[in-house]
């Protein structure tokens, strides 16, 4: 089986090195190199999968260096599936409603723990909304004009799948009042997320249920892919917490952004220099065939 061998680095300072390329490719016999992005991202096909490719991922980690391998069969998805929370947004939006509730320090470590598989997701879930009862109901509208930042290369990852014929999923451990924004922003088909209680203007400091946790994102592949009439293997998966695993282990391709140390384990790709334009790139597209 042929298979692709993808090189990239952070947009934001490209660092790809050609010499670079040249010698991984001369050192697995692969085919030419091609530039997807100079200095950003650059490709070769190769005949078999590597045996040493782990090893080779930690070396180029250290230099700033992202090293993905595929297959070529399938290599283009039809379907993105994705987390929002520190994957299409930079943010986790229950801390930032935190710190406007005056408890932004103690949310965040809950969520870190959570997102590393510490912590039940749907308890700790229940524990952070109740922080934030009485908390206007408002100050979500605040939040996203204030806080909430999207993730580079979001808007081009959804765009350009979405015009070859794909369609793009939003599921998310957080809240609607988050995900609708964010989807509409980036053009998501549809999106899933947890729906925060309110009454008379202010949370209540509950979650309507059930909680939409690691087995709902499953749940979300399966039905979303039945209904397209696609396999599971055409489904390009992105998250960064303990509850995506669920989702990134059965897609097609499973990507870890910037992931949690127990995801990345757990995970062929992994993403931590590059942003979401990295998605493009493994998927064989170039830069100049992005939608901006």
């Amino acid at each position: 089986m042929t298979y692709y061998v993808t090189l990239l680095t952070d947009p934001a300072t490209p660092s790809l090195e050609n010499l670079l390329v040249e010698n991984l490719r001369n050192a697995w016999g692969g085919g030419d190199a091609v530039w997807l992005s100079v200095g950003e991202a650059a490709e070769f096909a190769v005949p078999a999968m590597p045996d040493n490719v782990d090893a080779v991922w930690t070396d180029l980690q250290a230099v700033g260096v992202d090293l993905v391998v595929l297959p070529v069969e399938g290599r283009r998805k039809s379907m993105l599936l994705a987390d929002m929370d520190s994957t299409m947004i930079r943010q986790e939006c229950i801390d930032e409603l935190a710190a406007e509730a005056g408890v932004g320090a103690h949310v965040a470590g809950i969520t870190a723990r959570a997102m590393n598989g510490e912590l039940d997701f749907e308890a700790a879930l229940i524990e952070r909304v109740g922080l934030l009862k009485g908390l206007e109901e408002s100050v979500i509208d605040h939040v996203l004009a204030t806080r909430i930042t999207m993730m580079p290369g979001g808007y081009e990852l959804v765009q350009t799948m979405k015009a070859h014929g794909g369609y793009a999923a939003l599921v998310s451990g957080g809240f609607t009042a988050f995900t609708a924004r964010v989807a509409a922003a980036l053009g998501f088909d549809e999106n899933r997320a947890n729906t925060l209680i309110a009454e008379a203007g202010n949370l209540t400091g509950d979650v309507g249920r059930p909680i939409l946790g690691r087995e709902a994102k499953v749940t979300a592949l399966e039905e979303i892919t039945a209904r397209l009439g696609i396999s599971e293997l055409d489904v390009l998966a992105v998250g960064d917490g303990a509850n995506d695993l669920g989702m990134l282990t059965r897609a097609g391709v499973g990507v870890a952004l910037h992931a949690k140390p127990s995801v990345q384990a757990q995970c062929d790709v992994r993403i931590n220099h590059g942003d979401l334009s990295a998605l493009l790139f493994i998927q064989g597209y170039a830069r100049s065939e992005f939608v901006t």
